[in-house]
């Protein structure tokens, strides 16, 4: 039985993989650098997502304008557990800030931003627990860039074959092609930190 709230990801001993669409231009430059580049914005939040299945809910399987191409970013682990220590979530859930006045003022503040939405499964429908997706604010973005990311993958040709095989009601053999994700270890401070069950 799934927690409501817990990370699952594709992740090995140094890197977790994260996941984000862009429109061609950005996505080449990236595959290509290893990095971001122009058009890539550095002005503003970037939101990186572990949740394959999230992912294609919000870019409907890479079909929405500019989000054409799914990016695989691996990050390192211990940048993944930075983010998360500085994280605050984007509203005073009681049951992580007891005095709503104190979320205030560390959201006023905040470099990483938590959010908490529903997971979905392979047809895209709402499932009972959660998916983690984390904002990283322009203040960070610069060193997510240049000393997190080990690897950028495009999985944009999975992505089109998992869509036609739902598109064939073939939803059992587009299963087998998702990525495997795993229910990823927290320590206590983290996990009472951004509200996750461990």
């Amino acid at each position: 039985m799934m927690k409501e709230f817990e990370i699952r990801a594709d992740y090995t001993r140094d890197t977790i993989v994260v996941y984000q669409a862009y429109n061609k231009a950005i996505a080449k430059a990236a595959v290509e650098n290893q990095k971001f580049s122009a058009p890539f914005s550095f002005s503003r939040m970037t939101w990186i997502k572990p949740s394959f299945l999230w992912m294609m809910e919000r870019s409907n399987y890479g079909q929405k304008s500019n989000q054409e191409c799914t990016l695989a970013i691996h990050i390192k682990r211990e940048a993944w557990e930075k983010a998360l220590k500085l994280a605050i979530l984007t509203s005073p859930e009681k049951r992580v800030y007891p005095n709503p006045k104190i979320w205030e003022e560390e959201f006023e503040n905040a470099k990483v931003y938590v959010q908490w939405d529903p997971e979905r499964n392979i047809k895209g429908n709402k499932l009972e627990y959660r998916s983690i997706q984390i904002g990283i604010s322009r203040y960070l973005i610069e060193e997510f860039n240049e000393d997190w990311i080990v690897k950028i993958e495009d999985y944009s040709p999975l992505v089109k074959k998992i869509l036609n095989l739902t598109k064939q009601g073939e939803f059992n053999k587009a299963k087998k092609l998702l990525p495997i994700e795993k229910i990823y270890p927290l320590s206590y401070e983290i996990a009472q930190r951004i509200g996750s069950e461990n």
